[in-house]
Order: structure tokens, then C-alpha cells, then sequence
């Protein structure tokens, strides 16, 4: 179905890899794999043999040595497929973002090709039980030792970590940090050290990436771990958390898209009193204004993803792609289960499997209340409600 974001010739190369490799595997794969609680791992492999996991790192650190763009385009044809890929936004785009920006030569070196090629993946930990939307309010702790750091606390709702090599951790520099303000270090911690541990919190999503709680009991890590300046964490993460925003507006704006055109081509298929049910205005507007919906977001984010790579202020671009696409995602979605009927049920629909998934968008990574927070006070200049 034809949209109205026009490709240039290297991003449709990218969307053809992209569409060639999700269509070896079929949806039914990533399905069945997410309904019994298993990873994805020979789809990662071929993802990240095609250069698909890294088309935004640096090309001397295995990347493709493009930027946002790029990885929106990746990150939207695979939901377009029906796969929303939690993971592709956590390790290559979070991750792999704030260490090609902070890292040193050494953890640039040690981590990124292999997020770039599918054989290693890093999980962010920054969400906590007391601090969900208050990244100021992080209580888990970084303190320095004789031969490092010490880390201590717990992280809540963080994601494929029992697939991940790695976690980079926000934490509280609590030799740095005052009463007053808190100061944040960012730290490489190996998923094997000793004193970390996690455990699987049950949700309703439907998705190869399951969430985790984590413990780091004095977790003891090398002064190797820090990623850039401690105590300059919380700017550190905001290179992560945009291309985070961005590309979840992507997971939605490929979600809204493969709605539309499994309810579309159902719609001319499916015929009641002889007559196909998209030629009833019942059926037909919705899923029309549907379209429209989505493809303003996909408009909103590909501008997003033009401001980051560009090294403009993206903060409000990214917010508004991923308001924008998680409200356009979830009633496209709804649009089409109701167009399918009883069949929108149907696990050979493959729609209502992605209802969870789709819904978790508007709360995650940043709920759709903290956005309109954010353009409130910062695009309409008023006064700050929390």
C-alpha cells in the first residue's frame, strides 16, 4: 500500500533488505516464537548479517554510518511485516547511540560490532519502582571503590535482558550527588557479574522480548564501566532517549501500516449480500482516517529523525512522532480488528496479538500525559504542572 513518504534509492534498498529478510520468516514465526516465550535468534542474525542492525552506527565500529533516517526506515518495515521489534530500539538505537556518542575508543571497540552484526545485545536500565517518568528520582547507586565502582539498587520493566550481554545502567553518582540534585553516571555492567540478577514480570504483551526486574546487589564494576564523564548522566541519556522516541514512533507508524492494509485488502475480499464491505462507508471511512493518521505520524517521525541526524534539537520532534504515532497505531489496529469481525480475533489474522504491544506504546517509554507536560511548558511556554 502506497503511502506518502517517498524513499530515496538508498532507503529503499534498505525497506526492499529489510522486507526480503522479514518475508524468509513470515509473521507466524515471530508470533509463535513471542506466544511461547522465546527469542528471535536466527531472525537477529540474518538482520545483523544484512547490516540491518547498524545502518545508524559508525562505519569503523561495524556500523552502516548512517543516522536515524536509516534506522527508522529498518525499524518501521519490520512492524510493517507485523514484527514490532522492542529490542532493535533498545540495544542498537538506545545503546548503541549513547556508547557511539560517550563511549570511549576501548568500549566503542569492545560493544559496537557486535551490536552491529547480531552477535551481542545490550538491555538500558533507567525505569525503577519509585522513579518510572522522574529519571531525576533514580535511587539505584553508583559509589566509587578501590579498584571501581559499587552499584546497588533495583531497575523495573527493563527489556530482553535475559537475551542481552550487557545492561547500561542509570544510576545515582552518590559521591557526586547532593540532598539537593541528584547527579547520574552511566555504567557498561556485564548481565554475568557477580551480585546481578532478574526476574520476568508477567505481562499480557505478546513479544519475543519479555521485561525483567533487575537487582544489582553491590554489583562491583572496573573504571572501564563508565560511559563518558560521571555525574553527566542525565544528558548522556537524552542521546538515547530521542532515537528511543523516534523509533518507537517508527514501531508504530509499521504497526498502523500493516493494520490498515490487512483490514484494506479484507475489506475487498470479504463479501456480505454479494456485496464486498468496503464499499459500505461504515468500513470504508474509518479505515480511510485511519490512513490519514498514520501517515501524518510517519510524516512527524521521518521530520524527527531529520532534526537528530542534522544535530538540531529533537526533543519536541520526537515527542510529538511518538504521541502521534502510538494514538494512530492503536485506533488503526482496533479499525481493523473491528473490520475483520470475529476474525479480527483469529490468531491467522495475526492483529490482535499486537494489541498489547501497540497499547504499551502509549505509556512507554514515555507515557502520552508526560509528552503533553512537555509541549505544554516547553513548545507553549506554560507554566509547569509537576
Amino acid at each position: 500500500m502506497s503511502g506518502l513518504i517517498h524513499d530515496s534509492d538508498e532507503h529503499r534498498a534498505i525497506r526492499d533488505s529489510v522486507a526480503g529478510v522479514a518475508s524468509r520468516y513470515g509473521q507466524q514465526y515471530f508470533l509463535q516464537r513471542a506466544r511461547g516465550g522465546e527469542d528471535i535468534p536466527e531472525l537477529w542474525k540474518d538482520l545483523g548479517a544484512a547490516g540491518l542492525l547498524g545502518v545508524h552506527l559508525p562505519e569503523e565500529y561495524g556500523g552502516g554510518g548512517g543516522g536515524m533516517a536509516e534506522a527508522v526506515v529498518v525499524v518501521e518495515e519490520l512492524a510493517a511485516h507485523g514484527m514490532p521489534m522492542l529490542v532493535w530500539v533498545i540495544s542498537p538505537a538506545i545503546c548503541g547511540s549513547i556508547l557511539a556518542h560517550h563511549g570511549s575508543v576501548e568500549m566503542k571497540q569492545r560493544w559496537l560490532p557486535g551490536i552491529a552484526d547480531g552477535s551481542q545485545k545490550m538491555a538500558f536500565s533507567l525505569t525503577e519502582p519509585d522513579a518510572g517518568s522522574n529519571s531525576h528520582n533514580v535511587q539505584t547507586t553508583a559509589r566509587k571503590s578501590g579498584s571501581g565502582w559499587v552499584i546497588s539498587g533495583s531497575k523495573y520493566y527493563i527489556s530482553a535482558v535475559d537475551q542481552s550481554d550487557a545492561v547500561l545502567v542509570v544510576a545515582r553518582d552518590g559521591d557526586l550527588s547532593t540532598p539537593e540534585k541528584s547527579r547520574l553516571s552511566l555504567f557498561v555492567v556485564p548481565i554475568d557479574s557477580p551480585g546481578l540478577t532478574y526476574q520476568q514480570i508477567d505481562t499480557s504483551i505478546v513479544s519475543p522480548d519479555r521485561q525483567f526486574t533487575v537487582f544489582f546487589d553491590d554489583v562491583e564494576v572496573g573504571e572501564d564501566a563508565v560511559i563518558g564523564q560521571a555525574g553527566n548522566g542525565l544528558r548522556q541519556v537524552f542521546d538515547g532517549l530521542n532515537p528511543e522516541r523516534i523509533l518507537v514512533g517508527a514501531i508504530c507508524g509499521g504497526v498502523g501500516r500493516y493494520a490498515v492494509s490487512k483490514a484494506a485488502d479484507y475489506a475487498k475480499e470479504r463479501q456480505v449480500w454479494s456485496t464486498p464491505i468496503g464499499a459500505h462507508q461504515g468500513i470504508a471511512h474509518p479505515l480511510a482516517e485511519s490512513h490519514i493518521a498514520v501517515e501524518l505520524s510517519r510524516m512527524a517521525t521521518a521530520l524527527a529523525a531529520q532534526f537528530f541526524d542534522a544535530g538540531q534539537p529533537a526533543g519536541e520532534a520526537a515527542n510529538i512522532a511518538k504521541f502521534a504515532a502510538s494514538e494512530a497505531a492503536l485506533k488503526a489496529l482496533d479499525q481493523a480488528i473491528q473490520t475483520h469481525g470475529g476474525n479480527g480475533l483469529a490468531h491467522e489474522y495475526g492483529l490482535s496479538e499486537l494489541w498489547f504491544v501497540t497499547r504499551l506504546m502509549r505509556t512507554a517509554p514515555v507515557s502520552r500525559e508526560m509528552v503533553l507536560n512537555y509541549i505544554a511548558q516547553t513548545s507553549l511556554g506554560l507554566p509547569r504542572s509537576y
